[in-house]
C-alpha cells in the first residue's frame, strides 16, 4: 500500500515503525513543526520526526492543511490510505477525500466513549474498567467516523496514565497494521458508532492540575494518577525552602505522580501519617510516588516526608 502518514508524538511512533517494517511505501509522513522546548528553548522534532528521518522517509511539516497548496501538495502523493495517529491538527475535507481508501485513524480509547484530544487521561481520572484502541475511518467531525477494529485492555488498580499511554501504543500498531493488511484484501469493514455513550476527553489544563482534598478519596486517587506523568497533579506545602525569590519561606509545589484510596478521616489536606496518607472530603489518599519542584527525581511517600521534614497533622494546600 501507498500510505501519508500523520502523527506527532511517542504515541504514534510505534504504528510508524510498523508500518514500515510491513514493506508499506510511505510516500511523506506529515507531523508538526519543531517546536521549541528544554531549558535553552531550542527547536526540538516531533518523536515522529526523528524516527522518520531516521527511517529516511520525507517528512512535511506545514502549518495549515487548509489552503489550495497544501491539498495540491497532498494529492501529489497519490496516496491509496492516509494512516492519522495523534497528529494535532485537524484535516479538512479536501484532504480526506484525496487518498483512494480515505484516512484510517488510531484513536486510543473505546468510541464512542472519550472522544476528543485526551482519552488517555480521562479514562483513568474517570475511574474506567477499561480501555483500549481502535481503528476509524476518519469523517469532518471529531472522532465520529465507523470503526473497523478494536482492541481492550484493562485498566488496573492504580494504574497512571502514563503506564496506559506506553500500554496501548504497541497495541494499537498492531491493530492498524493488522487493519492495512485486511484493507489491502478488500477486507476491512466498518460499523457506524453507537448514538449513546458518547463523551468529550477534553484537553487537560494546567488549571485542573492543583489537587482538591475536599474530593472523595477515590476521585482524588484518579485524579492524580490520570494527570501522571504529565502535566502532574500537585499540592503547595511551607516545605522551609519555599518558591519565592529572595526569601527562605513560602509554598513549595510538589508534584503526585501516584495515589491509592486508604483508610483514615480528618480535615481535608491533612497528613495523616508517616505513610504519606492524606485526609480526603471522605476517605485518605495514600501519595506512593511525589517530586518537588525543581528536583529531578522521584521520591516514595516515607522518603518525600523524611527530607520535607512534615510530620502528622500538618495541612497541605
Amino acid at each position: 500500500m501507498r500510505i501519508v502518514f500523520m502523527g506527532t508524538p511517542d504515541f504514534a511512533v510505534p504504528t510508524l515503525a510498523r508500518l514500515h517494517a510491513d514493506g508499506h511505501t510511505l510516500a511523506a509522513v506529515y507531523t508538526r513543526a519543531p517546536a521549541k522546548a528544554g531549558r535553552g528553548m531550542a527547536l526540538r522534532p516531533s518523536p515522529v520526526h526523528v524516527r522518520a528521518e531516521a527511517l529516511g522517509l520525507p517528512v512535511l511539516t506545514p502549518s495549515t492543511l487548509k489552503t489550495p497548496e497544501a491539498a495540491e501538495t497532498f494529492s501529489g502523493h497519490d496516496a491509496d490510505v492516509a494512516v492519522v495517529v495523534a497528529y494535532g491538527m485537524l484535516l479538512p475535507q479536501t484532504i480526506l477525500d484525496l487518498p483512494r481508501f480515505g484516512c484510517l485513524n488510531l484513536h486510543g480509547s473505546l468510541l464512542p466513549r472519550w472522544r476528543g484530544a485526551a482519552p488517555i487521561q480521562r479514562a483513568v481520572m474517570a475511574g474506567d474498567a477499561e480501555s483500549g484502541v481502535g481503528v476509524m475511518r476518519m469523517e469532518a467531525g471529531l472522532d465520529t467516523g465507523p470503526v473497523a477494529l478494536e482492541e481492550r485492555l484493562p485498566i488496573r488498580e492504580g494504574m497512571i496514565a502514563g503506564e496506559l499511554h506506553d500500554a496501548l501504543m504497541p497495541l494499537g500498531a498492531d491493530l492498524m497494521g493488522r487493519a492495512i493488511q485486511a484493507l489491502e484484501r478488500d477486507g476491512l469493514t466498518f460499523s457506524p458508532q453507537a448514538e449513546e455513550g458518547v463523551v468529550y476527553a477534553h484537553k487537560i489544563t494546567n488549571a485542573e492540575a492543583r489537587i482538591d482534598w475536599s474530593r472523595p478519596a477515590a476521585e482524588v486517587a484518579r485524579h492524580i494518577n490520570g494527570l501522571s506523568p504529565f502535566p502532574g497533579a500537585y499540592f503547595e506545602a511551607d516545605l522551609g525552602k519555599g518558591s519565592n525569590k529572595g526569601t527562605d519561606k513560602g509554598p513549595e509545589r510538589v508534584k503526585v505522580l501516584r495515589a491509592l484510596a486508604a483508610e483514615g478521616s480528618g480535615v481535608p489536606g491533612t497528613l495523616l501519617d508517616s505513610d504519606c496518607t492524606v485526609a480526603c472530603g471522605t476517605g485518605a489518599v495514600r501519595l506512593l510516588e511525589l517530586r518537588r519542584a525543581g528536583k529531578g527525581g522521584v521520591a516514595s511517600g516515607e522518603e518525600f516526608l523524611r527530607g520535607a521534614r512534615l510530620t502528622g497533622g500538618e495541612r497541605l494546600g
